[in-house]
């Protein structure tokens, strides 16, 4: 193999949940339902377009012990990693 050429790696996530275009509080409701059917320390992938959502998932791990991995706003999406507990 060529040094110039890597092997791609992963992405960090084991699920990816597609909420765009939809309101509070069907992202939270959808996104706890994907969580119950993961396993414990299983990654999912958010992607919301609710400004509101920030907010939301951020009390919705607070509340359910799921860890917020991270959350990030590019071009009017919002993109959240959470770590099943």
């Amino acid at each position: 193999m060529s040094e110039d050429i890597k092997p791609r790696s992963a992405p960090p996530f084991n699920v990816e949940l597609d909420v765009r275009q939809l309101a509070c509080p069907l992202p939270i409701l959808r996104t706890k339902k994907s969580l119950s059917q993961m396993s414990s320390g299983a990654v999912l992938h958010i992607i919301a377009t609710d400004p509101g959502s920030i907010k939301d998932f951020e009390m919705f791990c607070r509340q359910t012990g799921n860890e917020l991995l991270s959350s990030e706003e590019k071009n009017g999406e919002y993109h959240f990693l959470i770590r099943r507990r």
